[in-house]
């Protein structure tokens, strides 16, 4: 079959073979819209274009270029999104913070959210998407913004998803007030930078990592500059990086957030923190 040829380029160059069936179905698909059915059907390929994808597995394996690079799209919570090099390739982990961010909003009937470090828009896409609220998705990367606007497009989310340049709060207007903040900030700290593995060195640096020991130097600023976004109260929701949830719980703590809760991934690890403000009338 057509798809085995695929599979063991990718698990002879070392790819786990479930993920490896995995991205050789995603090849097929993306490339030749060759999908499981026809497989099932027992549709073979022509063979120039099963050199091509051939040829793509490679690239995969000697470069360690992730596939969602290759084929310039990535799944997310059911959806697809497009990304590149300027973006970060969202993680099963980050629907966690995508599912907490909707259960605040519907629970709390908010009505404005804003998303600081938006990447490829994915987390803002999927918010608008779930909970009916506008989501206003900032970051400092001009490629970034394009690939969102685009996902924007793709998704029908026009004046749902809104995205413009900002360093955190820098272009954020004294006039607009927001319910919830979140953010999957950059929290690896540079001292990382070289021990990762081979395929998360295509994520921009700029998303990853930061300037301080802890990883925590944009937790730090996304919730001492909080306040100021809320009318009489709001949330921020985060996802964290691995032994940062006592940290950031400290800083929500020591700015006067309350009501505190911390969700494990399914490997146990505190992934996603979220805290309320209660501003004083």
């Amino acid at each position: 079959m057509s798809i085995k040829r695929i599979i063991k380029i990718l698990t002879d160059g070392g790819i786990e073979p479930n993920e490896a069936r995995v991205e050789a179905e995603l090849l097929l698909e993306h490339f030749c819209n060759y999908d499981a059915k026809k497989s099932i059907m027992g549709v073979e390929l022509a063979e120039n274009d099963l050199a091509f994808v051939e040829g793509k597995a490679r690239e995969r394996v000697e470069t360690r270029r992730p596939i969602q690079h290759i084929i310039g799209l990535a799944d997310f919570m059911g959806e697809k999104f497009i990304v590149n090099e300027h973006t970060l390739i969202p993680r099963d982990e980050t629907e966690l913070l995508v599912r907490e961010a909707v259960r605040i909003i519907k629970e709390n009937d908010l009505k404005q959210a804003i998303e600081i470090g938006a990447g490829s828009g994915c987390v803002a896409c999927m918010i608008a998407k779930l909970s009916e609220v506008p989501v206003i998705g900032v970051d400092i990367s001009n490629e970034a913004l394009h690939i969102a606007l685009d996902n924007a497009t793709k998704h029908n989310l026009f004046n749902k998803a809104i995205f413009r340049k900002s360093d955190v709060y820098s272009n954020v207007r004294e006039r607009e007030k927001f319910d919830i903040i979140v953010s999957n900030p950059p929290y690896i700290p540079l001292s990382e930078k070289g021990k990762l593995q081979k395929e998360v060195e295509f994520d921009p640096e700029i998303a990853l990592f930061t300037q301080d020991e802890d990883g925590i130097e944009f937790y730090k600023r996304i919730i001492e500059g909080a306040a100021r976004l809320f009318v009489k109260r709001g949330f921020v929701v985060f996802e964290l990086g691995i032994n940062q949830a006592p940290l950031v719980e400290k800083l929500f703590i020591e700015n006067g957030f309350t009501n505190i809760k911390i969700t494990k991934d399914l490997a146990g690890i505190d992934r996603v923190i979220s805290a309320e403000l209660i501003l004083e009338e």
